[in-house]
């Protein structure tokens, strides 16, 4: 080897310190988060897919802070942007985005996909989109990431203490039991014994979340499916909420609740928390104007009856003043409906949350 001398050997040690990325965790920092799930929690990953089910073009976004879509289901912000405002964190990124590196990959992910189910079978007409089994995986390639960065222990107690949400099971029915008059599930299935499959297997799910690292982790069901805008269009000739939806919404729930409490007794601790989405929606859905809305039946944007048909487009009807709408698009809440679900995941009771909400976590996990 030639002998550069000191100086030069100085310079070039000097050099690749100034152009090295150098990560660090620090236990103070807000603890990261972690998202799986389904349009109602994804950040935009979709964006990065070949796929129907993204929200990159207007109107989508016109109140997100920079008036842009996002690839977010939502006029504004959603539930996970809002859960990491309680967190005092920034927003998790889309995994596929390129932006998450570094630093960035210390304050969690976002893995979820709009159109995907608890099934495999769940939005195959969505074609290209990030099935559970995916996002697991994705989760195991975020952890090798980090490890790479910061080591894989401190990755283990990063992984350990973050929150993760979890959002699945609408699709299930809106896309798959429900997408047809005779559907392949509705000939296998009931309403009631496809809600109870649905819920074993959704335990899988939970369960490998555990075997990954998982601790403190929200679960949601459904909302009241046959409330929403899109329902309302295709099966309610009166404005009342259409009722076979509702009858999976309310069989799905409360099996969901009882699954997630045998499941915390089976692991010896209460890693699982039930989020009772439908509780949560009925409120505002039942007694709009309590809540400031105008309207839980028709949606901001959209066309039809309810503007309840197809998509969300710049050609769509569009509402001056998002604030008066429970229902964003033919599907999803809007951003203050958003506010209203955070709340009451934050503080609500344990008709809404159980056995613990997110103060309460916040302040068991901060001792």
């Amino acid at each position: 080897m030639a002998n550069l001398g000191f100086a030069t050997t100085l310079a070039i040690f000097l050099a690749m310190v100034s152009t090295a990325t150098f990560v660090t965790y620090t236990e103070g920092a807000a603890r990261a988060f972690f998202v799986f799930g389904d349009s109602l929690v994804d950040n935009g990953n979709n964006n990065y897919l070949a796929t129907s089910a993204r929200a990159d073009s207007p109107p989508y976004g016109v109140d997100y802070p920079t008036h842009r879509p996002t690839g977010r289901f939502s006029n504004g912000l959603n539930i996970p942007d809002l859960i990491s405002q309680q967190l005092g964190a920034e927003p998790t990124l889309p995994y596929l985005d390129p932006a998450l590196t570094g630093d960035k990959l210390l304050v969690g992910a976002n893995f979820a996909s709009a159109g995907i189910g608890i099934l495999n079978d769940t939005g195959i007409q969505f074609a290209n989109i990030i099935r559970m089994p995916r996002q697991l995986e994705l989760f195991q390639e975020y952890q090798q990431r980090v490890s790479a960065l910061i080591g894989a222990e401190q990755t283990q107690r990063l992984v350990n203490n973050a929150l993760i949400l979890i959002t699945l099971g609408g699709n299930d029915y809106v896309n798959n039991y429900f997408l047809t008059p005779v559907s392949a599930r509705r000939i296998q299935y009931n309403i009631q014994d496809y809600s109870r499959y649905l819920v074993t297997e959704y335990r899988k799910i939970l369960k490998r979340l555990d075997d990954l690292g998982a601790r403190r982790v929200l679960v949601t069901g459904t909302g009241p499916l046959g409330c929403v805008p899109a329902e309302l269009a295709m099966r309610s000739s009166n404005g009342d909420c259409a009722k076979e939806p509702q009858q999976a919404a309310a069989a799905f729930n409360p099996l969901l609740v009882q699954m997630i409490k045998r499941l915390n007794q089976e692991l010896g601790s209460d890693i699982f928390v039930a989020v009772n989405a439908m509780e949560m929606q009925n409120d505002f859905i039942n007694n709009p104007k309590a809540f400031g809305f105008v309207t839980s039946k028709i949606a901001c944007c959209g066309q039809g009856p309810f503007n309840g048909i197809g998509l969300c487009t710049a050609a769509s009807n569009l509402c001056p003043n998002r604030e008066e709408y429970a229902f964003w698009d033919p599907f999803h809440p809007s951003e203050k409906a958003n506010k209203i679900i955070v709340k009451t995941i934050y503080s609500g009771s344990d008709k809404y949350i159980t056995p613990m909400n997110l103060s309460t976590i916040m302040a068991i996990d901060s001792v």
